[in-house]
Formats: C-alpha cells, structure tokens, sequence
C-alpha cells in the first residue's frame, strides 16, 4: 500500500507517543505500507519543527530521526495543484505521480479532505487511516 502522510500527521506523531498519528508512523517505520513524499516535505517538517509553538514540546531529537528515516521513502517532487489550502497543494504530487492509495491527514479541517483531487488517493483522516491499517 502507497500512501503520503501530511506533515501535521509527522509532526503530531513525534508530539506524542499516543493516538493514530504515532501508531500510523509506527506502522511505516515498520513497512507496513510505503511512505511517498516530496524533497519540500522534508524541509517543511524540519522548518514547523522550529516554530515557537513547538518550544519545549517537540523533542529535536526525534524530528531528526523522522527526516532521516523519511530518506529511505520514494520521492516524488511536487506539481502543484488547485486546493482549499494552497500550502498543503505538493503533497497532491506524490499521491498521483506515485499512485497512492491514501493520503492520511491530521488535520480534519484540511482542504485535503474536500472533494476528491487526485486519481488514484483517498484523503483521511488519521483515525480513519488508522483502522485501514490496524
């Protein structure tokens, strides 16, 4: 099984050792299912990790390990699309060019979840992607 998982989800998943998010990054870290990203998912990972939101909460430590593990996922670089949140439009690539099954969200208010924007992923969210995988 193919699947992108949004950065929210990552950052989530290194937040807290609880909830869909850790168990879905678990489950990659496992080979459960394939992980399709893009190079700007890297950097945008390593950039919100730093915002003064996450001070104190987000071990640095364990947001370098997700970026080097995320290095051994396939890389699909971005071809931007049409979506209710504009920032969120190059994780659309790697679930088409790669033909993703899923792409997992954490974030239910996303415009990922609106109407269907690729031809081959079904958006979710964390807790749906969960019990697929479960």
């Amino acid at each position: 099984m193919r699947v992108v998982l949004d950065t929210n989800l990552l950052l989530s998943a290194r937040l807290s050792d609880k909830g869909p998010p850790h168990r879905i990054y678990e489950a990659w870290r496992r080979r459960r299912f394939d992980l399709l990203t893009a190079t700007v998912q890297t950097e945008e990972v390593r950039r919100a990790s730093r915002y003064p939101t996450f001070q104190g909460t987000l071990n640095a430590h364990l947001v370098g390990t997700m970026i080097n593990t995320m290095r051994g996922a396939e890389v699909v670089d971005p071809i931007l699309h049409a979506t209710d949140e504009p920032l969120d439009s190059w994780l659309l690539s790697p679930a088409e060019a790669g033909g993703a099954g899923y792409l997992a969200t954490g974030d239910g208010r996303s415009g990922l979840l609106g109407p269907r924007r690729t031809s081959s992923a079904r958006t979710l969210i964390a807790a749906a992607f969960w019990d697929l995988v479960a």
